[in-house]
Protein backbone atom coordinates (compact mmCIF):
# COMPACT_ATOMS: atom_id res chain seq x y z
CA UNK A 1 0.00 0.00 0.00
CA UNK A 2 1.59 3.18 -1.07
CA UNK A 3 0.57 5.94 1.21
CA UNK A 4 1.86 9.42 0.82
CA UNK A 5 1.54 12.12 3.92
CA UNK A 6 1.11 15.85 2.82
CA UNK A 7 1.79 18.41 5.52
CA UNK A 8 4.05 21.19 7.18
CA UNK A 9 7.98 20.36 7.44
CA UNK A 10 9.66 22.67 9.80
CA UNK A 11 12.85 22.99 11.98
CA UNK A 12 12.53 24.59 16.11
CA UNK A 13 14.95 26.44 17.26
CA UNK A 14 14.37 25.80 21.10
CA UNK A 15 16.47 28.35 23.68
CA UNK A 16 16.04 28.26 27.47
CA UNK A 17 16.66 31.52 29.23
CA UNK A 18 17.28 31.24 33.00
CA UNK A 19 15.18 33.97 34.41
CA UNK A 20 11.57 35.18 34.61
CA UNK A 21 10.12 36.92 31.89
CA UNK A 22 7.51 38.87 34.10
CA UNK A 23 10.60 40.34 35.63
CA UNK A 24 11.86 41.76 32.75
CA UNK A 25 8.49 43.53 32.45
CA UNK A 26 7.68 47.30 33.48
CA UNK A 27 4.38 47.48 33.75
CA UNK A 28 3.70 51.20 32.22
CA UNK A 29 6.35 50.43 29.27
CA UNK A 30 4.62 47.29 28.07
CA UNK A 31 3.59 49.63 24.80
CA UNK A 32 6.95 50.16 23.84
CA UNK A 33 8.66 46.94 24.85
CA UNK A 34 12.18 46.30 23.49
CA UNK A 35 13.73 43.64 25.20
CA UNK A 36 17.17 40.82 24.40
CA UNK A 37 17.23 37.83 26.69
CA UNK A 38 20.41 35.99 26.88
CA UNK A 39 19.82 32.30 26.53
CA UNK A 40 21.61 29.47 28.15
CA UNK A 41 21.04 26.81 24.87
CA UNK A 42 20.00 26.13 21.77
CA UNK A 43 18.23 23.25 20.99
CA UNK A 44 17.81 22.89 16.82
CA UNK A 45 14.92 19.82 16.44
CA UNK A 46 13.74 18.20 13.25
CA UNK A 47 9.66 18.58 12.77
CA UNK A 48 6.54 19.59 10.80
CA UNK A 49 4.28 17.35 11.41
CA UNK A 50 4.19 15.59 7.93
CA UNK A 51 8.36 15.13 8.30
CA UNK A 52 6.85 13.78 11.44
CA UNK A 53 4.53 11.24 10.80
CA UNK A 54 6.57 9.79 7.75
CA UNK A 55 10.07 9.65 9.98
CA UNK A 56 8.07 6.87 12.31
CA UNK A 57 6.62 5.16 9.43
CA UNK A 58 10.05 4.92 7.75
CA UNK A 59 11.05 3.30 11.16
CA UNK A 60 8.79 0.71 10.96
CA UNK A 61 9.98 0.09 7.19
CA UNK A 62 6.98 1.79 5.27
CA UNK A 63 8.50 3.53 3.00
CA UNK A 64 6.20 6.42 3.50
CA UNK A 65 6.02 9.56 0.28
CA UNK A 66 6.63 12.86 1.68
CA UNK A 67 4.65 15.82 0.15
CA UNK A 68 5.66 19.24 1.42
CA UNK A 69 7.39 22.31 0.67
CA UNK A 70 10.93 23.61 2.08
CA UNK A 71 13.65 25.84 0.85
CA UNK A 72 17.39 25.09 -0.02
CA UNK A 73 18.43 24.65 3.36
CA UNK A 74 16.30 21.53 3.31
CA UNK A 75 19.65 19.62 2.12
CA UNK A 76 20.79 18.34 5.75
CA UNK A 77 17.10 17.25 6.91
CA UNK A 78 16.45 15.45 3.37
CA UNK A 79 19.63 13.10 4.04
CA UNK A 80 18.34 12.55 7.51
CA UNK A 81 14.92 11.31 6.17
CA UNK A 82 15.83 9.57 3.18
CA UNK A 83 18.77 7.57 5.94
CA UNK A 84 15.54 6.59 7.87
CA UNK A 85 13.02 5.11 5.03
CA UNK A 86 11.60 8.26 4.02
CA UNK A 87 10.79 9.25 0.28
CA UNK A 88 11.83 12.94 -0.28
CA UNK A 89 11.39 12.82 -3.67
CA UNK A 90 7.86 14.86 -3.70
CA UNK A 91 8.85 17.50 -1.59
CA UNK A 92 8.99 20.69 -3.75
CA UNK A 93 11.93 23.42 -3.16
CA UNK A 94 11.36 26.95 -2.81
CA UNK A 95 14.04 29.07 -4.96
CA UNK A 96 14.14 32.35 -2.53
CA UNK A 97 11.98 31.13 1.38
CA UNK A 98 13.37 29.28 3.72
CA UNK A 99 11.70 25.88 5.37
CA UNK A 100 9.13 26.88 8.27
CA UNK A 101 10.74 27.37 10.98
CA UNK A 102 9.29 27.61 14.61
CA UNK A 103 11.51 29.89 17.34
CA UNK A 104 10.90 29.88 20.83
CA UNK A 105 12.30 30.86 24.06
CA UNK A 106 11.45 29.06 27.60
CA UNK A 107 11.64 31.56 30.87
CA UNK A 108 12.22 29.21 34.46
CA UNK A 109 8.42 29.41 34.87
CA UNK A 110 7.98 27.56 31.62
CA UNK A 111 6.65 30.66 29.97
CA UNK A 112 7.40 30.57 26.19
CA UNK A 113 7.85 33.68 24.12
CA UNK A 114 7.65 32.09 20.15
CA UNK A 115 7.46 32.99 16.40
CA UNK A 116 6.27 30.98 13.55
CA UNK A 117 7.60 31.74 10.29
CA UNK A 118 5.42 29.78 7.18
CA UNK A 119 8.58 30.43 4.29
CA UNK A 120 8.72 27.78 1.98
CA UNK A 121 5.66 26.61 3.24
CA UNK A 122 3.38 28.65 1.68
CA UNK A 123 4.36 26.84 -1.75
CA UNK A 124 2.82 23.69 -0.81
CA UNK A 125 -0.56 24.82 -2.77
CA UNK A 126 1.40 24.68 -5.96
CA UNK A 127 1.91 20.54 -5.80
CA UNK A 128 -0.29 18.66 -7.98
CA UNK A 129 -0.62 14.66 -6.28
CA UNK A 130 -1.04 13.42 -9.87
CA UNK A 131 2.80 14.27 -10.55
CA UNK A 132 3.34 12.20 -7.18
CA UNK A 133 0.97 9.46 -7.86
CA UNK A 134 2.97 9.09 -11.67
CA UNK A 135 6.23 9.30 -9.88
CA UNK A 136 6.22 6.56 -7.54
CA UNK A 137 2.95 4.41 -9.81
CA UNK A 138 0.02 5.76 -7.80
CA UNK A 139 -1.17 6.23 -4.73
CA UNK A 140 -3.40 4.07 -2.44
CA UNK A 141 -4.14 6.96 0.58
CA UNK A 142 -3.31 10.40 0.81
CA UNK A 143 -3.06 11.67 4.77
CA UNK A 144 -3.55 15.45 4.74
CA UNK A 145 -2.06 17.07 7.26
CA UNK A 146 -1.58 20.96 8.78
CA UNK A 147 -0.09 22.56 6.14
CA UNK A 148 -0.51 25.47 4.09
CA UNK A 149 -4.61 26.29 3.94
CA UNK A 150 -4.79 26.43 0.42
CA UNK A 151 -2.46 23.72 -0.17
CA UNK A 152 -5.23 21.41 2.06
CA UNK A 153 -8.07 22.62 0.55
CA UNK A 154 -6.52 22.24 -3.03
CA UNK A 155 -5.13 18.58 -2.21
CA UNK A 156 -8.66 17.72 -1.12
CA UNK A 157 -9.99 18.89 -4.02
CA UNK A 158 -7.63 17.15 -6.10
CA UNK A 159 -8.40 13.35 -3.97
CA UNK A 160 -11.55 13.78 -4.43
CA UNK A 161 -11.52 14.44 -8.83
CA UNK A 162 -9.02 11.68 -8.88
CA UNK A 163 -11.26 9.53 -6.74
CA UNK A 164 -7.69 8.91 -4.54
CA UNK A 165 -8.73 8.12 -0.85
CA UNK A 166 -7.88 10.47 1.35
CA UNK A 167 -7.11 10.95 5.56
CA UNK A 168 -8.26 14.56 7.29
CA UNK A 169 -5.80 15.89 9.79
CA UNK A 170 -6.24 19.57 10.67
CA UNK A 171 -4.22 19.46 13.87
CA UNK A 172 -2.89 22.52 14.31
CA UNK A 173 -4.85 24.54 11.57
CA UNK A 174 -8.18 23.75 12.84
CA UNK A 175 -7.65 27.11 15.32
CA UNK A 176 -7.53 29.40 12.20
CA UNK A 177 -10.38 27.26 9.57
CA UNK A 178 -14.37 28.43 9.68
CA UNK A 179 -17.04 25.66 9.32
CA UNK A 180 -17.24 26.11 5.14
CA UNK A 181 -13.36 25.21 5.25
CA UNK A 182 -13.54 22.46 7.50
CA UNK A 183 -16.77 20.78 5.91
CA UNK A 184 -14.87 20.85 2.77
CA UNK A 185 -11.84 19.17 4.17
CA UNK A 186 -13.49 16.28 5.59
CA UNK A 187 -16.27 15.28 3.70
CA UNK A 188 -15.81 11.98 1.77
CA UNK A 189 -12.52 11.47 3.64
CA UNK A 190 -11.88 7.62 4.24
CA UNK A 191 -10.13 8.72 7.69
CA UNK A 192 -11.05 11.56 9.99
CA UNK A 193 -7.71 11.84 12.73
CA UNK A 194 -8.26 14.40 15.51
CA UNK A 195 -8.04 14.63 19.72
CA UNK A 196 -10.81 15.31 21.85
CA UNK A 197 -10.96 18.63 21.85
CA UNK A 198 -10.50 18.71 18.34
CA UNK A 199 -13.78 16.66 17.97
CA UNK A 200 -15.58 19.05 19.66
CA UNK A 201 -14.09 22.05 17.92
CA UNK A 202 -14.75 20.07 14.37
CA UNK A 203 -18.49 19.47 15.79
CA UNK A 204 -19.09 23.22 17.16
CA UNK A 205 -17.59 24.97 13.97
CA UNK A 206 -19.53 22.72 11.27
CA UNK A 207 -22.86 22.52 12.94
CA UNK A 208 -22.90 18.86 12.45
CA UNK A 209 -23.81 16.31 15.13
CA UNK A 210 -21.14 13.16 15.66
CA UNK A 211 -23.33 11.26 13.55
CA UNK A 212 -23.57 13.22 10.96
CA UNK A 213 -19.86 13.61 11.12
CA UNK A 214 -19.24 10.06 11.14
CA UNK A 215 -21.76 9.44 8.24
CA UNK A 216 -19.80 11.90 5.92
CA UNK A 217 -16.74 9.72 6.75
CA UNK A 218 -15.46 6.20 6.75
CA UNK A 219 -14.15 6.49 9.63
CA UNK A 220 -13.17 8.38 12.71
CA UNK A 221 -10.25 7.87 14.70
CA UNK A 222 -9.90 10.24 17.73
CA UNK A 223 -7.32 10.13 20.33
CA UNK A 224 -7.46 10.38 24.05
CA UNK A 225 -4.12 11.11 25.20
CA UNK A 226 -3.02 8.87 28.16
CA UNK A 227 -6.11 6.96 27.65
CA UNK A 228 -5.50 5.32 24.01
CA UNK A 229 -7.71 5.50 21.55
CA UNK A 230 -10.89 5.24 19.98
CA UNK A 231 -12.29 4.49 16.70
CA UNK A 232 -15.64 4.55 14.86
CA UNK A 233 -16.92 3.13 11.60
CA UNK A 234 -19.93 3.47 9.57
CA UNK A 235 -21.41 0.63 9.93
CA UNK A 236 -19.18 -1.07 12.45
CA UNK A 237 -18.27 -1.68 15.92
CA UNK A 238 -16.45 1.10 18.29
CA UNK A 239 -12.75 0.08 19.07
CA UNK A 240 -10.89 0.97 21.78
CA UNK A 241 -7.05 0.86 22.20
CA UNK A 242 -5.22 1.34 25.09
CA UNK A 243 -2.20 2.82 25.50
CA UNK A 244 0.86 0.40 26.23
CA UNK A 245 3.10 1.39 29.95
CA UNK A 246 5.06 3.90 29.71
CA UNK A 247 8.64 3.49 31.04
CA UNK A 248 8.95 7.83 31.73
CA UNK A 249 7.23 10.81 30.85
CA UNK A 250 9.39 12.92 28.97
CA UNK A 251 7.94 14.88 26.32
CA UNK A 252 4.73 15.03 24.67
CA UNK A 253 5.64 16.90 21.89
CA UNK A 254 4.91 14.84 18.42
CA UNK A 255 3.27 12.01 20.00
CA UNK A 256 -0.38 12.47 17.76
CA UNK A 257 2.38 12.35 14.77
CA UNK A 258 3.59 9.17 16.13
CA UNK A 259 0.18 7.77 16.43
CA UNK A 260 -0.55 8.21 13.23
CA UNK A 261 2.93 6.71 11.80
CA UNK A 262 2.13 3.71 13.32
CA UNK A 263 -1.42 3.70 12.34
CA UNK A 264 -0.85 4.13 8.91
CA UNK A 265 1.83 1.56 8.78
CA UNK A 266 -0.62 -0.94 9.96
CA UNK A 267 -2.84 0.00 7.30
CA UNK A 268 -0.16 -0.34 4.79
CA UNK A 269 0.44 -3.53 6.31
CA UNK A 270 -2.88 -4.30 5.57
CA UNK A 271 -4.14 -5.75 9.10
CA UNK A 272 -7.11 -4.30 10.81
CA UNK A 273 -7.98 -1.10 12.52
CA UNK A 274 -7.81 -2.48 16.52
CA UNK A 275 -4.06 -3.65 15.24
CA UNK A 276 -3.20 -0.69 13.58
CA UNK A 277 -4.23 1.49 16.78
CA UNK A 278 -1.79 -0.74 18.87
CA UNK A 279 1.07 -0.17 16.68
CA UNK A 280 -0.14 3.47 16.64
CA UNK A 281 0.13 3.54 20.53
CA UNK A 282 3.05 1.67 21.29
CA UNK A 283 4.77 4.37 18.82
CA UNK A 284 3.57 7.08 20.58
CA UNK A 285 4.58 5.55 23.71
CA UNK A 286 8.58 5.20 22.70
CA UNK A 287 7.78 9.51 21.53
CA UNK A 288 6.81 10.68 25.39
CA UNK A 289 9.94 8.74 26.31
CA UNK A 290 12.00 10.76 23.80
CA UNK A 291 12.48 14.44 23.80
CA UNK A 292 12.12 15.49 20.35
CA UNK A 293 9.98 14.50 17.55
CA UNK A 294 12.29 12.62 16.07
CA UNK A 295 15.14 11.45 18.28
CA UNK A 296 13.91 7.49 19.29
CA UNK A 297 15.35 4.65 18.48
CA UNK A 298 13.31 1.71 17.05
CA UNK A 299 14.33 -1.42 17.97
CA UNK A 300 12.44 -4.62 16.64
CA UNK A 301 13.64 -7.00 19.58
CA UNK A 302 12.36 -4.29 22.16
CA UNK A 303 9.46 -3.23 20.55
CA UNK A 304 7.71 -6.50 19.89
CA UNK A 305 8.63 -7.26 23.56
CA UNK A 306 6.55 -4.28 24.82
CA UNK A 307 3.73 -4.57 22.22
CA UNK A 308 3.56 -8.27 23.37
CA UNK A 309 3.37 -7.58 27.19
CA UNK A 310 0.74 -4.38 26.12
CA UNK A 311 -1.55 -6.43 23.45
CA UNK A 312 -0.94 -10.33 23.90
CA UNK A 313 1.51 -12.83 22.21
CA UNK A 314 -2.08 -12.96 19.20
CA UNK A 315 -1.51 -9.26 18.50
CA UNK A 316 2.33 -9.57 18.67
CA UNK A 317 2.35 -12.80 16.06
CA UNK A 318 0.39 -10.69 13.64
CA UNK A 319 2.63 -7.63 13.78
CA UNK A 320 5.74 -9.72 14.03
CA UNK A 321 5.37 -10.82 10.78
CA UNK A 322 5.18 -7.36 9.24
CA UNK A 323 8.05 -5.51 11.36
CA UNK A 324 10.87 -8.95 10.54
Amino acid sequence: MRIAVTGSIATDHLMTFPGRFADQLVADQLHTVSLSFLVDNLDVRRGGVAANICFGMGQLGTRPVLVGAAGSDFDEYRAWLDRHGVDTGSVRISEVLHTARFVCTTDADHNQIGSFYTGAMSEARLIELQAVADRVGGLDLVLIGADDPEAMLRHTEECKTRAIPFAADFSQQIARMGGDEIRTLLEGATYLFSNEYEKGLIESKTGWTEAEILSKVGHRVTTLGSRGVRIESVGGPVIEVGCPEEEAKVDPTGVGDAFRAGFLSGLSWGVGLERAAQVGCMLATLVIETLGTQEYTLSRAHFMDRFTKAYGHEAAAEVQAHLA
